[in-house]
This record gives structure tokens, sequence and C-alpha cells, in this order.
């Protein structure tokens, strides 16, 4: 083949043109009208203030809370406003013991959540402080240094390296005096775009604001300022998304459950003893009111926020020493629930820094060579990037440049005898370098693919080398160097590959997600073919959807809703998108984490129901965030998850037990009262409310198992187990009751404690049972948490014992007799109760829930399941018939090349 042949070959493949996707500004017509302003004069005094007026000053607006109304909302909600009324009532009638400890428990519980909740700024002010503080402007032909905020719409400034760009805006393509200046800006907006690398604007294109400009100088126009900018919608996303969080709702469910039981049954004991003792001492209102009052007092979870309260507090500092900073409570308890973690690639999986791929070289250059070229076409001082991981991987890889001395930039045995820095003309930089051990000169280059390879005489190879790279998503950068003994001769050394590489644990701890049934969804604004590749690299798949499918006005919000719960991630997405990944995944009853990092991450980290703020990331991001994470990466997140699981299973141990004890109480009290007219003496009844609930206090340390699955609370199977339970208890209750009075026959005192102590201890044994779903000797409980429950008893057994309170309150001894075949009898209850409480958790699902309740809302769950169970075994069935062929292929072409 001839050499002009073999020329005209090398033109036949191209580099393939992989168009960075823009994000569009849209400006509207009335707007578009005021963006003619004259660059050599700028806006005059009158049209500023005329535009001050109309489109406000260039801040984000600040919305602050009273601390002390946020402090008063720690008393509003269902069980808040009933143990309220109970304060009330308890002053009314004179039972001053009970105000004080009603209100001790009311303040404890606000205190707590208060404090621990406490935040030093909100997510505004943070958005506000990234807006740069000064920007140069010109302004009645003048020049000048104004306040970022007094810009306005169709305001001149000028943007140079180093910026913080104060307000979005159009580049002119002009010099800071008007003249003519087509050079490339190079933007670093991965704080709000999501996007690795820095990104290149010419005359045309939009900077946003807060963005940060690290290559070139030119004018810009103001377009929008505010919260009409870019960061200002993520902003006024955040300040729109104030939802009660899951743990709430699910706690005020529980509470509604348990105070309109209290309340019915309480009033029906009102009014029966109103009129049933009409007229006599026992129905005087005083009385009666002060009967109910402690009796609903005893029924009613008084002491539950605080428990919860303090059971999540010291999960919150458990988590720190884990590095894990918890700023809203609550969000303890919802990361155990946590199904779908949607996380952001830049800063967050990858480390957001340019960083050396595996290269491709040409003949027999090696990597070390390559490396060495393109350090020595590098320039030093230079901010760019680019160079920056040039510098960065030469440095970290090359024995000369490790041994050379400190501070030098020399490369030893070389000297740069001239260097041409980069320029968007030549689209690359060049230096001679003298080799000092044979005294020969010589030339680098390093730039463009393009222009590399047409500098070096063209190379199919190389063509086909980058547009590989490319569809990877992956930057790459030509070297060359001329020919010994020839100055203008290049030879082709390589082509670079560049990448903001994964974060050395973050594959393994998505795979650790995974094992814990938490699906990780990357959401990003960087290009699609780099989100596709990482995706790759992470192990999460290439499933990774543009963020158009999720604005597509042809498809239905089912089935963009859909496209969010199958695919592994989506590209190319705006604050708006991310915000709206979680909404979707939301209302289809997800419980959704978000991770991220930057400004463009604030609003979905806002909107999750738990909003994680990685290592180094912006105070947008932090403050808009439930959890900051301190450590890099997220492998601190598997840490939180077990944390929160094991704090999850505490707090549902906790609702299991004081559910059945109150139901247990309730039944059993309303049952004897209207039958039997049989009362408790008032100071048993809140003995066993004080003891029994500060014991239950302890449960925050216990032992207990992490779920292999998200957690649920299941509140239908929680108040159905806890029925269940309860009537367990009701019928021992009603053992002793009848045992007592009408076969031994005891005095009505000894039977007021003998109840006493029953009430005390069988259902407060019953917390060994329900602090785990399997059997409860298979773990142990923690020894703290054994001894201050059995504390307890063994205290409430002395009061028996003892009859300590006397016979003016209606109470006598009952001797150790009594004593011990009571809290006996209690403890082989609780293991019999045990058996019955694991045969239901085995053997309950939701398909008994849908059936034993069947809401629309469950049937149409339930038909999605079945419906997914099929799909799932039709396409592992297709896989299967695919994976055979495959696999023995493999072993035949193993046994071929064996033979070879």
């Amino acid at each position: 083949m001839s050499s002009f042949e073999e020329e005209k070959r090398k033109g036949d493949v191209q580099f393939e043109d992989h168009e960075h996707v823009e994000h569009e500004d849209e400006i509207s017509p009335e707007l578009e009208l005021l963006l003619h302003t004259d660059h050599s004069t700028g806006l005059s005094s009158t049209e500023v203030a005329e535009r001050t007026e109309k489109f406000g000053l260039n801040e984000l607006p600040e919305k602050r809370q009273n601390p002390i109304i946020k402090f008063l909302l720690y008393f509003t909600g269902p069980i808040a406003y009933l143990i309220e009324i109970a304060c009330i009532i308890a002053a009314v009638v004179g039972k001053w013991l009970d105000f004080g400890i009603i209100l001790a428990l009311l303040l404890i519980n606000a205190l707590i959540g208060f404090i621990e909740e406490a935040k030093a700024e909100s997510a505004l002010d943070a958005l506000r402080q990234t807006l740069a503080l000064k920007t140069r402007c010109w302004r009645n032909s003048e020049l000048i240094e104004i306040n970022v905020k007094d810009l306005v719409p169709g305001d001149v400034i000028v943007l140079r390296i180093g910026d913080i760009v104060p307000a979005d805006a159009h580049l002119l393509g002009l010099g800071v005096n008007g003249e003519v200046n087509l050079t490339e800006l190079l933007i670093d907006q991965s704080a709000l775009t999501g996007e690795s690398l820095p990104v290149s604007k010419k005359k045309g294109s939009t900077v946003f604001s807060s963005s940060i400009v690290k290559q070139g100088q030119n004018l810009a126009i103001v377009t929008k300022t505010g919260i009409n900018t870019y960061i200002g919608r993520a902003a006024n996303l955040i300040s729109i998304t104030n939802e009660e969080g899951h743990f709430q709702k699910v706690i005020g469910k529980i509470g509604n459950f348990l105070i309109w039981s209290t309340v019915v049954l309480v009033l029906i004991v009102l009014v029966y003893k109103m009129v049933a003792f009409r007229g006599t001492p026992k129905g005087d209102w005083k009385i009666v009111l002060g009967h109910c009052l402690v009796l609903t007092v005893a029924a009613i979870p008084v002491g539950l926020p605080t428990v919860m309260s303090v059971t999540m507090a010291l999960g919150a500092k458990q988590l720190a020493t884990k590095q894990v900073i918890v700023k809203r409570l609550t969000a303890v308890e919802e990361l155990a629930s946590v199904s779908v973690l949607c996380s952001d690639k830049t800063g967050t999986l990858t480390l957001n820094e340019l960083t050396f791929d595996e290269p491709w070289l040409s003949g027999s250059y090696t990597a070390d060579d390559i490396l060495l070229y393109s350090y020595l076409a590098a320039e030093p001082g230079a901010n760019d990037p680019i160079e920056f991981a040039v510098r960065r991987a030469a440095e970290g890889s090359l024995e000369v440049l490790k041994n050379r001395p400190a501070k030098s930039l020399d490369v030893p045995g070389y000297k740069v005898v001239a260097f041409s820095p980069f320029n968007p003309t030549t689209k690359m930089t060049e230096a001679t370098i003298m080799d000092l051990s044979t005294q020969q000169t010589f030339r680098v280059a390093k730039g463009a693919p393009q222009v590399i390879t047409r500098l070096a005489g063209g190379s199919d190879d190389a063509v086909n080398a980058v547009n590989n790279l490319a569809r990877r998503g992956l930057r790459a950068l030509g070297v060359a160097r001329t020919l010994a003994g020839d100055l203008n001769t290049f030879e082709l050394v390589g082509m670079i590959s560049l990448l903001d590489p994964p974060r050395p644990d973050s594959a393994e701890t998505i795979r650790d997600c995974n094992i814990l049934g938490v699906d990780v969804k990357m959401i990003t604004g960087d290009q699609l073919i780099i989100a596709k590749e990482v995706g790759a690299r992470l192990g999460m798949g290439r499933v990774i959807l543009d963020a158009n499918h999720l604005v597509d006005p042809t498809k239905s919000e089912e089935e963009v809703t859909e496209h969010c719960r199958r695919a592994d991630g989506f590209a190319q997405v705006i604050p708006e998108h991310k915000y709206r990944v979680v909404e979707l995944l939301q209302n289809k009853g997800y419980l959704v984490g978000m991770t991220g990092d930057g400004v463009n991450d604030a609003p979905a980290l806002k909107k999750a129901n738990v909003g994680i703020a990685v290592e180094g990331c912006t105070d947008a991001a932090r403050s808009a965030a439930d959890i900051v994470l301190l450590a890099p990466g997220l492998s601190t997140i598997i840490d939180g998850i077990k944390t929160s699981r094991a704090i999850f299973q505490r707090l549902r141990s906790y609702a299991l037990y004081r559910i059945t004890s109150t139901i247990h109480f309730l039944v059993f009290m309303f049952i004897v009262t209207m039958v039997y007219n049989w009362n408790m003496p008032a100071i048993l009844l809140i003995m066993i409310c004080v003891l029994n609930d500060a014991a239950t206090l302890v449960i925050a340390v216990d032992n207990t198992e992490i779920s292999e699955r998200p957690d649920k609370w299941r509140i239908g199977q929680l108040l159905t187990m806890s029925f269940v339970l309860a009537m367990m208890l009701t019928a021992l209750s009603f053992a002793h009751f009848y045992i007592a009075r009408d076969y031994f026959q005891v005095h009505d005192y000894e039977l007021h404690t003998i109840m006493y102590l029953h009430i005390s201890s069988a259902p407060h044994f019953v917390i060994f049972s329900t602090r785990v779903p399997g059997y409860w000797y298979k773990n142990v409980p923690h020894w703290i948490f054994t001894v201050c429950i059995l504390g307890t008893q063994v205290l409430a057994l002395f009061l028996a014992v003892y009859g300590v309170f006397g016979e003016k309150e209606e109470i006598r001894g009952i001797g150790y007799g009594w004593g011990f075949a009571i809290l006996g009898v209690s403890l082989v209850y609780f293991m019999i109760m045990d058996v019955v409480k694991v045969w239901m958790f085995r053997r309950w699902n939701f398909e008994l829930t849908a059936k034993l309740s069947p809401t629309p809302a469950r049937k149409s769950k339930l038909r999605n399941r079945i419906s997914d169970d099929k799909r799932r075994i039709r396409l592992q069935s297709t896989w299967d018939k695919i994976q055979t062929p495959a696999e023995a292929h493999q072993i035949i072409a193993a046994f071929r090349t064996a033979a070879r």
C-alpha cells in the first residue's frame, strides 16, 4: 500500500463529538428588553433604582423562627394536649402530686427535643452566605466595586479568575474595556449542577450564581438575581419544604389510638359514677373527677414521648462516636426505615477531583513515559484542574519526582528551555526540553486529542481509543514528543484518560446497603455517559436515565414514578429534578434518604425523609440535612443504618410493651369498675405509672437484634399483637382477682395490694419478650436493663409485702408468700406470652394484613407486589435461559485455549 493510500485511510476514522449538555436559562420577553445595556456605560442610577424596586435586592429571603415559639411547639400534639388537660384537672381537684409528676414529664420531653434539635443556622442563611460579597460593575460610565446584593438585571459585571459569580449572567465575549475577547471561561459549577469537570463557557453562555471562575476573564450582563437565580430556586424549594416527619406521624397514630381508647372508657366510667352515686359522698364531682384523673394518668402513655426522645438522644450520641452527627432527633429512627438511598455523585460517590485513569499508549511507550512527558508539558503555576491532575499523578507515581528536593518544580535530569502555555487557539501546551544526560533537546506537546493526533501525523488507533474513552465519559488528553535529533517531527506517546474517580469505599458501601435491603440510586447533574461509567464501576448497573424522563409530558405520573423506581439513577438533573425524584418515590410509599454535598443537593436533602450531608459539603447542604457525616465518603452511613436499626428495635419494643400494658390496664379497670365498682387506691396507680415508665427509660441501652431489611412500624401488626397480648394479661388479672377475692377471701385492703403488685409486675415483665422479635432467651438483655426492670419490681414487692402506705390509704401488707407467688406467676406467664408473640411474628405478613383489613390502598399494593414477583420470576427465567448457553460457550472456549 502506498504512503498516499495510508494517509487517505487515516482520514476515514473521525473523532466522535460528545457535546456537553448545557442547562438552558429561560428569559421572559419582559426581562429580555432590560438586557440591552451599553457595556461601556452600564446602568444609570435611575435605572438601578427602578429595577431594584421591581426585582428586589440580589439576596435570598431570610425566614427565622422565634426560639420561644419553636420550644412551645414541643407542647403540641395529641398526647401532649391530653397530658396538659390532665395537668389542669389535677390542679382543679387539688391533686398536687399528680400535677407535679405530669408537668415534670411534659417539660422533660420538650427540653430533650428542643436541645437535641437546636440548629446553629438555617439552610437559607447558608445559601445566602454562598453569594460573593463584592463585585466590579459598570455604572454611570464608571467601573466601580459594589455590594453583590445591589446588583439588578441588566448590570454589566466583570468576571475574572477566582471570582465567585454573583448572579446569573450571560457572557458578552468582551474584555474589561470593551475589547473583543473570545477566550472561553473555565467555570467550576460542581456545587450547583454536580458536574465533575469544569465547564467551558463562551460568548452567549449562561454562568450561574455561586459558580467559580477557574480560568479566563470576560464581561457579563446580569440576567437574574436573588430568588430568581438558579441557586435561588433551590432556596425556594427549601423554604416550602416543611413536612411532618415520618416518626411524628407514627407516634401520632399510636398516641391517637391510646388516647381515644382512654378518653372513651374513662368518660363512660365518669358518667357511670356520677349517675350511680348521685346524691352520695362517692358521687361528689371532685372525688369522681379525681379518681378518673388518676385512672387517666395511669392509662395514657405519659412517658411515651419522653422514653422515645431519650432513646433517640442516646442513639444520636452513639452515632456521634462513629462521626455521624444527628441534627434532627427523629432522623435516628427514620434512617432505620429508609429503603431507597438517593446519592449525589460528584463529591459523594466520587472524589470530585480529576485523576489519571488507565492511559492508551502508542508504540513502545510506557505509563511512566506518558506521565513524565505530560508533566514536562504542564504549566507549574496554572490553577487549571487538568494541569493540577497531571502534576499530582506524576508526582505520586514517578520515582524521579519523589526524590527531588522539596519545593522544587524542576524534573531532575531535565531542563525546560522554552514553554508555551495553553491557549484556546492552539488548544495545547508545548515545552522545549533539554535532556541533561545527553545534552539533546526535544519538544513535548500536550492538549486536545484532535490537535495532538494531527500534530503527530494522524492515527486511526488513537482516534478509536479517544472515541472509546469518550463513550465511557472519560476526558482524553493527547501527549506527543519529537523524534530524537528532529525538533519538527512529532510522534504520538499516547492518550491520557481523566476521570473523577469513585471513592475507594463507595462500591463496598453500595454493596453493604444492598445487603441491608437499601436500594442506592445515583442522581447527578453530570453528563449521562459519565454517570453510566461511574455507575458501572460502582456495581450499580448502567440503567441511568436522562432527567428528561422526569418531566416528559407524554407520560403519566404513574409511568414517571415507575421510571424512578426501576432506574439505577438519573443524570443531567437540576435541583428541581432531584427534588422531584425524592417526591415521586415518597408518593410511592418509600422512605427516602438523600446524600449530597452541594448547593444543588440542598432542596432534595430537605425534602427527603432523611437528608445526609457528606464530609466537605457546602454550608447549604449541611444546614438542609438531618444528618452530617464527618468522615469522607459514604462508609459511615452503614454504621448509621445499623445503629439506627438497633434504636428502632428499642423504640418498637417500648411501643409494643406500652400499648399492650395500656390496653390491659384499661380493659381490666373498666370491667371491674363497671361490674364490681372496684377501685384501686390512687397512690398505687401513681406508683405503677412512675416506677414502670421510669424503669423503661433504660431500654435505650438494651441489647437488640439488627434487622436485615429496612424496618417498618406496621401499625396494624403492632396494634393487633398488642391487643392479643393485652387480652392474655387481662385474663391473668381476672384470675388473680377472683382467686384472691373468692377462693382465699382476702381483705379488701389486701386485694388492693395484691392487684397492685400483679398489675405492676405482669405487664412489666412482658418487656423482656417484646424487646426482640424472636424468643427472649436468644438475645440476652443488657445487665443494666435487667437490673432496672427487676429493681422496680423488688421495690414494688417491698411496698406490697409491708403495706408501706398504710391502711389510711386502704392498703395492707400481704407478706412474702403472696409477694413471691405473684412475681413467680408473672415471670412464668411472660414466657408463655413470648411463644404466642413469636408465633404471630412468624406468620404475619402484608398479605395477611391486606386480608384482615382490605383497604383500597392495601389491595392495590398487594396486586402490585404479586405482579412484581411474577415479573421478577419471568425475568430470572429468561436470564437463566441466556446465561446457561453463555456459560457453556465460555467453558468450551476455555478448553480450546487450554488445548492450544
